[in-house]
């Protein structure tokens, strides 16, 4: 499969862009930096929220299916959140439309429903409950996948990432780790799942202290392999554990991310 992977050159775009190509698919970079040292495929140095080089990187070689993981990947003001999340995800909709390209991955966040208080696990009927502008930023993009599902009959898989690092670090990273394996495991079974329409699956490992379910994901195919428990007697508590735990968002969640809306600088 020949994959048009946006944010190519950022921390889980070059990861997940060396695990794609060991499993045999083709990748084509796109990012607003250059491609990174050892690269040797196909590169776009553009703006994913610029449309014109997005409809550039589509028409210099066909495409089979569309990674997007571009984005700011911390909290911003409501028009720099909707920027990077939403315009760049309308910019690569209206190309795969254009070129008859009918499947996108993209990396949602559990900042998503990073509200939603912790009690049981939660799945992916769970209602949109942003804790930042990120979290707003991601409902949106996943909406205006939705609709675009809707309307063109696009296969659109949003990965409401968890933590994605090398190994847990914190309490909170026991339940929400996203190994570097399990990541491109994630991205492969949503680019391969048979006719999935818009669907959401969470990207977490095989966490024993999961809040995630992963019910979804492995109805499309996501197999996690690795458990955060292996480092869990490494992990010393600290203060903010409990705070962190009283909403699925963690630390997104709390006071410390409260700001307005708009910059009126």
């Amino acid at each position: 499969m020949k994959v048009l992977l946006t944010g190519a050159a950022g921390s889980i775009g070059q990861v997940v862009t060396l695990g794609l190509i060991d499993r045999g698919h083709e990748i084509v970079g796109l990012d607003r930096l250059p491609a990174p040292d050892g690269f040797e495929g196909a590169w776009h140095t553009a703006d994913c929220a610029d449309p014109d080089a997005v409809l550039d990187a589509f028409a210099a070689q066909p495409l089979d299916a569309v990674v997007h993981l571009a984005g700011h990947p911390d909290e911003a003001g409501l028009t720099d959140s909707l920027t990077s999340h939403v315009v760049t995800t309308a910019a690569l909709l209206d190309a795969m439309l254009a070129h008859q390209v009918d499947r996108i991955v993209y990396a949602s966040s559990n900042h998503a429903v990073g509200r939603t208080p912790r009690r049981d696990l939660v799945s992916d009927d769970a209602l949109p409950r942003p804790d930042t502008f990120y979290g707003v930023g991601k409902v949106a993009a996943e909406a205006l996948l939705h609709l675009y599902a809707d309307r063109y009959g696009i296969d659109a898989v949003a990965c409401r990432i968890g933590s994605f690092l090398p190994e847990p670090t914190t309490v909170r990273n026991l339940s929400t780790w996203l190994s570097h394996d399990d990541g491109v495991r994630m991205v492969e079974a949503a680019l391969t799942a048979t006719a999935p329409g818009f669907a959401v699956l969470y990207g977490i490992s095989a966490n024993t202290r999961a809040w995630w379910d992963l019910a979804p994901g492995r109805a499309l195919g996501y197999e996690p392999q690795d458990d955060a428990e292996h480092w869990a007697d490494r992990i010393a508590g600290r203060p903010e554990d409990d705070a962190e735990a009283a909403h699925v968002g963690g630390p997104f969640a709390l006071e410390q991310f409260y700001r307005p809306a708009l910059d009126r600088r």
